[in-house]
């Protein structure tokens, strides 16, 4: 498993979601404190990037299946990293939104090229421990990203954040370079443009899981966005950085254990499980009084959520045949964050509404509610289809 192209996708990852999550907190307060943008347009920045990831995946995972997801994934990081280089130059909100969902559409592509590989180049008996492993270095950069861009803003301006922000583009495109083509891609690779229809545009049969990921996504939506002012809140402030600190350790600390029983029992001896220690991290969330509460609510938050996320992926992909993995991942990833968009703004409601310490105390129910949603979206799905198999088999003996 531990191949080139497996560690360069993988570094490639690394730094395109450094670059994601190092812009997605400072340049809201870049727009705030030196452009005088009001908070609406600063949250313009997220949903234009976010839009324009999820309108440009499925034509991703079409050019993908008709080329190769290298060629692809090297031209978005390109473009990804000229991007970026345009912010250098821009000192106005709106050419700064036009720009985000520029960036969005780059960022988009790569990620979708980026999960096709990975689908390609794990051995597929290892395939769930390998899926952990790559989505482990999106959340290392989601550890890493916000506190090294919200640093380098505060102790040395703007030049110094978009500086480093370049310099992880440019990390990105570095570990892409180092790719090397895969044998399967040339004959896979499918011959001209389909029309645009529901089946061009996105692999049904990711469609359940993916549906299942976007439900779980509009509580995890609800800690990406207000942690850090709950934790302000409660007095907290000074613990709030290490809150996605304990959860990558604990999630790495975990990545072998759990891929490997994904691989040899099945999705569902990890997902249930997971699903409750969620649950139980939301719940400590919403009880929190203390640091040490706090973080043990991240470390099951951690090993919860952590845990579903790759699950889910790896059955989107492990749904589709051979050709239709690239669309799979495009499927499966565009609803996911059509998800934590909507989440984001449902949850920006409700909290208007009742105490952070309740929202978090009813998104623990939220969340056991999701083993009704896995299991009606997808167990019963596989079952009937594992009964239509079954019984076409007897059918043909008879």
């Amino acid at each position: 498993m531990w191949t080139r192209n497996f560690i360069a996708v993988s570094a490639g990852n690394f730094f395109l979601f450094m670059n994601f999550y190092f812009l997605l907190v400072t340049l809201p307060v870049y727009v705030l404190d030196e452009l005088g943008g009001s908070k609406s347009s600063a949250g313009l920045l997220t949903t234009a990037f976010l839009l324009a990831a999820i309108f440009i995946r499925p034509f991703a995972g079409q050019l993908i299946e008709r080329t190769s997801a290298r060629n692809v994934l090297l031209i978005s990081l390109g473009i990804f990293l000229a991007t970026t280089l345009v912010y250098f130059f821009i000192h106005d909100v709106g050419q700064i939104v036009a720009v985000r969902f520029f960036h969005g559409l780059s960022f988009g592509a790569a990620t979708t090229a980026a999960g096709s590989i990975v689908a390609e180049i794990i051995p597929d008996q290892r395939r769930g421990e390998g899926m952990g492993y790559f989505v482990l270095s999106s959340t290392l950069a989601m550890v890493m990203g916000p506190y090294l861009g919200l640093t380098a803003l505060q102790n040395g301006g703007v030049n110094l954040m978009l500086s480093i922000a370049a310099a992880a583009s440019i990390g990105g495109l570095a570990a892409g370079l180092m790719l090397t083509e895969s044998k399967k891609a040339g004959a896979t690779a499918s011959k001209g443009w389909s029309k645009l229809t529901m089946d061009s545009l996105f692999e049904v049969t990711a469609l359940p899981i993916a549906a299942t990921g976007a439900f779980f996504a509009v509580v995890y939506s609800s800690i990406l966005s207000f942690i850090s002012v709950y934790a302000s809140e409660l007095n907290l402030g000074h613990v709030a950085s290490f809150f996605f600190v304990v959860y990558a350790v604990v999630l790495l600390l975990s990545r072998p254990v759990t891929g490997r029983w994904y691989d040899q029992f099945g999705a569902n001896v990890i997902v249930f499980p997971a699903i409750l220690l969620f649950a139980i991290g939301m719940f400590l969330l919403s009880q929190t009084d203390s640091a040490f509460m706090f973080l043990l609510a991240a470390a099951f938050t951690g090993l919860g959520w952590g845990t579903l996320f790759p699950t889910f992926q790896t059955i989107a992909i492990e749904s589709a045949s051979p050709k239709r993995k690239a669309m799979a991942t495009a499927t499966f990833l565009s609803v996911f964050d059509a998800g934590l968009g909507l989440g984001s703004y449902v949850i920006g409601l409700v909290a208007a509404g009742i105490p952070f310490s309740q929202l978090y105390f009813y998104s623990s129910f939220y969340v056991l509610a999701g083993m009704a949603v896995y299991f009606f979206l997808h167990l019963k799905k596989d079952a009937k289809a594992a009964g239509q198999v079954s019984y076409s088999k007897v059918n043909d003996a008879n």
